[in-house]
């Protein structure tokens, strides 16, 4: 179990943000405010705040791809957050890879099966809130002030009494002789569609060695022809997987393996979801035709 404090390994603190707030509004800009005048130090890193709205699933695919390469002391603040003001709990959770501030909604689920040293709050503390507590902002009054203490060097078990952390189901990865299926994960800022279908590496020209990212029933690597294989993905059938976007000519569909390792489609110069017309949850499935 962690105990020790933020402060001691990093004299300026990394908070590293994800939001569904969007830029239009000065949401993001005045948590950065609570955030710069309890913890002046920090370095405060956008990861993103174009999370689809309430997408909570979302934000944790975006987490994880993210979370691994920050140094392990960082603080991760995470405000999607559909049920403000209702029952759910605002947690904090440190663990071995950073120290995570969100509410208790299942978007930390796919982090935290990959960290260890667990350990978990709710802030339930009003002394590490901000005086005023609103009902509709606790990205500002709770979460805020909560990831700027913890990057202070406050220690996690004073900012609230022990949480159990709500874990999301995992994302459809089903291992059959003849395919794997899996589901639309995410839809990036180009329209690319990314898969619960990975972790993929190329180990040779045309193949590939599949590590199940989630929880199929196969947990042993998985050789597959990247020739061979073929997607089907909304009323389209793609073969084969390419390395890039740039192996097919502008405009065309192609299947790859994106920079996360997950099974992705996208268009050359173009958007793969509004030529495809899917959505994260919508099925795709990857069809083993070298052993058909």
């Amino acid at each position: 179990m962690i105990v020790g404090t933020i402060s001691s390994m990093n004299h300026k603190p990394i908070i590293a943000l994800i939001t569904d707030f969007g830029t239009q509004d000065a949401y993001v800009g005045t948590m950065k405010g609570v955030l710069l005048s309890i913890c002046p130090a920090a370095r405060l890193v956008d990861l993103t705040h174009a999370i689809p709205p309430q997408q909570v699933r979302q934000a944790a695919y975006v987490l994880l791809t993210a979370f691994r390469h920050f140094p392990p002391e960082t603080v991760f603040l995470v405000v999607v957050d559909p049920g403000v003001g209702t029952a759910r709990e605002p947690v904090a959770v440190q663990t071995d890879q950073g120290v995570y501030v969100a509410p208790n909604n299942g978007v930390l689920s796919y982090v935290l099966a990959r960290v260890q040293d667990q350990q978990a709050v709710v802030l339930d503390n009003p002394a590490y809130h901000l005086a005023d507590v609103s009902q509709t902002f606790h990205g500002r009054d709770i979460f805020s002030p909560a990831a700027a203490h913890l990057a202070n060097g406050v220690a996690i078990e004073r900012l609230g009494s022990p949480a159990d952390v709500l874990r999301l189901d995992d994302p459809t990865l089903v291992i059959t002789a003849a395919g794997i299926h899996g589901e639309v994960l995410h839809v990036d800022h180009f329209g690319n569609v990314i898969t619960s279908i990975g972790y993929l590496a190329w180990t040779g020209p045309d193949t590939l060695s599949l590590t199940p990212a989630f929880g199929a029933q196969q947990q042993a690597p998985i050789t597959l022809n990247a020739a061979a294989c073929s997607i089907v993905i909304g009323s389209r059938t793609l073969q084969p997987i390419h390395t890039t976007y740039g192996a097919v000519p502008p405009g065309t569909l192609t299947p790859l393996v994106g920079s996360s390792g997950q099974l992705e489609i996208g268009v050359n110069q173009g958007n793969a979801a509004q030529v495809l017309g899917v959505s994260p949850g919508d099925p795709v499935i990857l069809r083993l035709a070298n052993e058909e």
